[in-house]
């Protein structure tokens, strides 16, 4: 049973960007970074395999964020909770409330500050965290710091994807100086009567009569697939400082949206507390739905089984920061006993993304190396010595072509970026029909060199069937690499901000394992660095309005199936 994990909290420690991520053996997630309140209401939902049969341990920690940086030790860490997901099922309502505490916990080596300790017994990964002084936001090891509110719902089947518009006229006036901010909040009704929120518009600055921009949202996060399931709409005016002023709110459902543009769907918005003191109220304003359509959701494997073959291309980093090849402190040393963290990651990712390209052929390239005969710098070299055809035949391939180049070139420098991302992006543009999509993979070492230039490139590709995977490896800092992966903030360059998010960067170090079992720890590597392909795919399809192709017909006749219970997207994940 598919179970859509939803979480949000409030905290008692500070005023401060609040984020939650859990980790269940692993890094499973995080919300987005709500700012400047103390009762944040997180809108990223997280889909699970829910196994009746099974415990299936869960951690909450809450951090309080303090720069775009995705490594948690940067940030304060401000409690954590506990539980399973058969605790938060089987409680009423599917809604579990659970106190965040601080807890155990051990001091940072580099920093000596505070950060969760490693698991209590109960079988939970943990990694290395680091926060600011407790005591400096209140927080005290062993004492209660908040509550965290998790529920639980089943995912309909449903694959239907509502895009509507909504505009809004004479709102109330709320600030002093100027008009409102408005924006609006959606929230779905739970089977106990409580509400979840799923989605949030943007803000509009200095009006009363807004029009908020077009949105996509799943029919089964705005009311699981009932369509007669009550929807709230609340209408707010942002405030800086995170307080935002309600102005009033109204009810509607799926059935009354699907009418589209109509009498029907003109909204009071209406103030409760207004209404009470004031005989005289009418409203606060009315909201209007100006669009409304939907579609039926094409999923990652609709592509896949219409045809759509994966063009996959690793570029390595071959900068002197590697260290000498021949000697074993260096990340390109090559044991005899085991693989270096190069062909670790290139084939943790290699091995499963294989399979979704039929002719097995891969470009492979290098950068920031000396080339003989001349000593040339290069940042585009194939590593088969090939000019004209740098794919090599499988993983094991491009694992014979990189051993080769290391003792064939001098690593030099500098790190630059830009010209294998353009590179992979010149052969994605030249098929862009739906049939193929490029992913590149880079592995680094060292900080980037040629960024403005890099993010050029990115921003253009982003506009073409591709996606960026990047893999740090070593110790450095790779703080510039937060700003290449758009989760948060969108990466743009020169002004134009790139149409869709392609680049997931995680560093090496997280996901080696202490005990050695390299197995585990590719394995969630590659599970992490794959995971948002799909959704990258489908969105760039989805923008090009390119329909997924049916699927070859069976040279075999089959026997009929009674139809298979379409899984939620996310899950989809754990297929590449």
């Amino acid at each position: 049973m598919p179970v859509q994990w939803l979480s949000w909290g409030k905290d008692w420690i500070g005023h401060s960007p609040s984020l939650i991520h859990s980790i269940n053996l692993l890094l499973f997630g995080r919300t987005e970074v709500i700012d400047n309140t103390l009762n944040p209401d997180f809108v990223r939902k997280f889909i699970v395999d829910y196994f009746f049969e099974e415990k299936q341990n869960l951690r909450f920690d809450l951090y309080d964020v303090d720069s775009k940086s995705p490594d948690l030790s940067k940030h304060d860490f401000l409690g954590q909770a506990f539980c399973t997901l058969g605790e938060i099922v089987g409680s009423p309502g599917s809604r579990l409330e659970k106190s965040l505490t601080i807890g155990a916990f051990s001091l940072n080596s580099r920093t000596g500050k505070p950060m969760p300790a490693v698991s209590n017994g109960s079988g939970l990964w943990t990694e290395s965290l680091r926060t600011t002084g407790l005591e400096a936001s209140g927080g005290v090891p062993g004492k209660k710091c908040g509550t965290i509110i998790l529920s639980a719902e089943e995912l309909s089947n449903c694959r239907d994807v509502a895009t509507m518009q909504f505009c809004a006229n004479k709102l109330d006036k709320k600030d002093f100086f100027g008009k409102s901010d408005p924006f609006l909040v959606f929230y779905r009704s739970n089977e106990d009567g409580t509400f979840t929120i799923c989605h949030k518009t943007e803000v509009v600055k200095n009006t009363l009569n807004p029009v908020w921009q077009t949105f996509s949202i799943p029919v089964r996060a705005l009311c699981n697939g009932d369509y007669d399931r009550t929807i709230k709409v609340e209408v707010y005016d942002w405030d800086r400082d995170g307080s935002h002023d309600f102005i009033g709110e109204f009810t509607t459902s799926y059935r009354e949206l699907a009418r589209g543009q109509s009498q029907f769907n003109i909204y009071e918005v209406v103030n409760p507390k207004k209404k009470m003191k004031k005989k005289k109220y009418v409203n606060s304003g009315t909201v209007t739905l100006l669009s409304f359509a939907v579609e039926s959701e094409c999923t990652f494997l609709d592509y896949i089984k219409g045809g759509t073959q994966i063009n996959f291309t690793v570029a390595i980093d071959f900068t002197a920061s590697n260290g000498n090849p021949s000697q074993s402190t260096s990340l390109h040393y090559m044991s005899p006993y085991q693989l270096n963290a190069y062909a670790l990651a290139l084939t943790a990712v290699g091995e499963i993304i294989q399979h979704y390209d039929s002719d097995k052929m891969f470009p492979a390239l290098g950068f920031g190396a000396k080339l003989p005969p001349d000593g040339r710098v290069s940042h585009e070299f194939p590593l088969n010595g090939n000019q004209e055809n740098p794919s090599c035949c499988g993983i094991d391939g491009i694992l014979e072509a990189y051993h080769h180049s290391l003792r064939t070139v001098q690593l030099y420098g500098p790190t630059n970026f830009a010209p294998v991302v353009t590179h992979v992006a010149r052969n994605a543009a030249a098929v862009q029909d739906g049939s193929q999509y490029s992913v590149l993979l880079i592995i680094t070492d060292g900080v980037i060199s040629d960024m403005a230039q890099t993010k050029e490139a990115i921003v253009n590709a982003a506009k073409l069937p591709m996606s960026i995977i990047i893999i740090g490896v070593g110790q450095a800092e790779f703080d510039a690499m937060v700003e290449l992966d758009g989760d948060d903030v969108r990466i743009s360059s020169r002004g134009k901000l790139a149409e869709r998010d392609i680049v997931q960067f995680v560093p090496f170090r997280d996901y080696v394992d202490r005990t050695g079992n390299h197995v585990l720890s590719m394995a969630r590597l590659a599970r992490d660095v794959l995971a948002e392909i799909p959704d990258q795919l489908v969105s760039y399809m989805k923008a090009q309005g390119i329909r997924p192709r049916s699927p070859p017909m069976a040279t075999a006749r089959s026997p009929p199936q009674s139809p298979a219970r379409t899984p939620p997207a996310s899950p989809l994940h754990t297929h590449i």
